[in-house]
């Protein structure tokens, strides 16, 4: 086994039904840029009823239906966020307790503490966070797991890894290892994988090795290192 390959996401992704919820953070090939992505999978109606939106730099899942939704609460939050020289995104509303933990002088690891895994009993769905954190024409990174310490939901167990940033590589973590009844959680480090110097060839790629049944919307942003700037893709099955 190499330890040290870099993946090919489309052939780490295709074929797999059900990865859930994904967050890509690295640095692309020509090390001009920070790359990060977002993406949401569902099986039931609830959870495909969404939509990614942009607002004022911020993406939010919104319902694309709002008559049919059941059950908003984990499904509708902020994915992404900026504070300063920090840019959030995660699966869910921990979004936001990491924003003002950030703005209150609290680390992210500090923020998740503060937070578990999602009480979607059997599952128990882990919650998962990144952050990048700018500063001389360059960044580190940081990503998060919060999953249940048992299938009874009893505790919650809190992995941090950190992460300078280096060309060519990021690191691609998500909530499910496949599909399953319960679904089985993510297990080991984040997983190794290429990060194209073309947002358009790394969204497609990442697009297309989604389950054509059960993808559901994609967000992905490459900021520029010199100048700040950031240019973004979005796609949203429902259309």
């Amino acid at each position: 086994m190499d330890i040290y390959k870099i993946n090919d996401i489309y052939e780490l992704i295709k074929g797999n039904s059900y990865v859930g919820r994904g967050i890509v953070i690295g640095k692309s090939k020509d090390s001009e840029k920070a790359c990060v992505a977002y993406f949401i999978m569902g099986r039931s109606a609830n959870s495909r009823n969404r939509i990614f939106t942009v607002k004022n730099g911020e993406v939010f899942t919104e319902p694309f239906d709002a008559s049919k939704v059941e059950d908003p609460s984990l499904i509708i939050y902020a994915a992404l966020r900026q504070y300063g020289d920090y840019l959030i995104v995660t699966n869910g509303d921990q979004t936001d307790t990491i924003y003002d933990s950030i703005k209150g002088g609290d680390s992210f690891s500090e923020a998740l503490t503060l937070r578990c895994f999602e009480p979607d009993k059997p599952n128990y769905t882990p919650r998962i966070s990144g952050i990048l954190i700018f500063e001389n024409n360059d960044f580190t990174y940081e990503m998060s797991i919060l999953k249940s310490i048992d299938e009874d939901g009893s505790d919650c167990a809190r992995y941090t890894f950190s992460y300078p940033s280096k060309a060519g590589l990021g690191h691609f973590i998500h909530t499910y290892v496949c599909d399953g009844n319960p679904i089985p959680t993510f297990q080991g480090e984040p997983e190794r994988v290429e990060i194209d110097s073309d947002i358009d060839a790394f969204t497609d790629k990442l697009w297309d090795a989604l389950d054509e049944d059960n993808k559901i919307s994609l967000y992905v942003r490459y900021v520029d290192l010199k100048s700040g700037e950031y240019e973004e893709r979005l796609i949203n099955k429902n259309k």
